[in-house]
């Protein structure tokens, strides 16, 4: 049996023993606090001569108090889990500001605001476990698709680049000491098996030590229930369930409502525990989410009477006000079982999936 990190017996723990709860956007969070322009660049950046504002995961390192300010938000109002904020924390999504040299300061300060936040939180309720995940982003370039519509051949960025950024991404993130990895809002399957590839390299170059649950999210664009590449859920799943994940889920996009055919769908396949963090509804007119609390705990609590899920949250829209409504609503609500081991089959996928039997 390999040595893992602790924090695998400890979320499994979790995970068995109930459903687990995960934060709300920071994007919206963020855009509470009505940061300028200079409060982007804070004195680090103050000459830098690209626009920063809007980079959010920037402020990590010149508004430290705002990012940890609401990961305690979250855990107070009992997500068992935040991500850290750096969906964008790779040298590829930094480019648009011209900021690719500062991506390990990025994720190693996203890491330890979050662990700070984790352990105020079990401080104030002792015998608490508080879990940070090393939020790993879908890249702004695509590995499936040509931005060029009369060059279907054309791609804006390589295999080898994908992996490269993803690399140095998820060795800072393990270096600042997360307890998991979640590759999440994944559109291009192609983009998230390059940051599945780059994780598990490190790993075999780390040791099994190091080895923390691998987390896989994928967002669905509309009703027709595929990814922006084209894939069924029940084909992605095929594709990445090789690297055997801690789970698997779907987020974004899709309010609940409109996610539930395509959560009970991924319940019925996955061999793993199943996730789901939807958006607070669709967007209205003006880019904003209307779904209540309660509305969103509705959903939720649903999908967990149905016994689809392992672990709730909550995406673009939700706040600490969501998941307090969604961690109430779950609570005593049991989480999916595992299936029990069946006769194995080769499993393949192109757009759909294609089992032989």
């Amino acid at each position: 049996m390999p040595t893992l990190a602790p924090s695998f017996s400890a979320l499994q723990s979790l995970f068995e023993k109930r459903i687990a709860v995960l934060d709300g956007a920071m994007g919206s969070m963020v855009q509470t606090y009505k940061l300028d322009e200079a409060a982007f660049r804070g004195e680090r950046f103050r000459d830098h001569p690209h626009d920063l504002k809007g980079n959010n995961d920037l402020l990590c390192l010149t508004k430290p108090e705002v990012i940890e300010e609401i990961h305690g938000a979250y855990f107070a109002a009992g997500a068992d889990i935040v991500e850290t904020n750096t969906f964008n924390s790779t040298a590829i999504s930094q480019a648009d500001y011209k900021l690719e040299p500062i991506v390990r300061d990025l994720n190693l300060a996203a890491v330890a605001i979050a662990r700070r936040a984790a352990q105020k939180a079990e401080a104030a309720t002792p015998g608490r476990h508080c879990f940070v995940a090393g939020a790993i982003g879908p890249l702004n370039r695509t590995l499936s698709m040509s931005p060029d519509v009369n060059r279907p051949d054309y791609r804006a960025v390589t295999w080898d680049q994908v992996v490269a950024a993803y690399t140095e991404q998820i060795n800072a993130l393990l270096d600042g000491g997360v307890d998991a990895l979640l590759v999440e809002t994944i559109f291009d399957t192609l983009n998230a098996k390059a940051a599945l590839f780059a994780i598990e390299t490190i790993f075999e170059q780390r040791g099994d030590a190091a080895r923390v649950p691998v987390m896989i999210s994928v967002t669905i664009t509309d009703a027709s229930g595929r990814t922006l590449s084209g894939q069924t859920v029940a084909a992605f799943y095929a594709s990445i369930r090789h690297v055997k994940p801690f789970s698997v889920g779907i987020n974004c996009a899709l309010g609940g409502r409109q996610m539930r055919p395509f959560i009970e769908e991924l319940a019925q396949v996955a061999e793993c525990y199943v996730t789901s963090y939807p958006n607070a509804g669709l967007p209205n007119a003006f880019g904003g989410y209307d779904e209540t609390p309660a509305d969103m705990a509705a959903v939720l609590a649903d999908f967990a009477k149905s016994g689809f899920v392992n672990m709730v949250g909550g995406c673009c829209g939700s706040t600490p006000a969501h998941i307090a409504a969604i961690a109430q609503a779950v609570k005593d609500l049991p989480p999916r079982k595992l299936p029990a081991g069946s006769e194995p089959v080769l499993q393949l996928s192109g757009l759909e999936p294609l089992l032989v039997r």
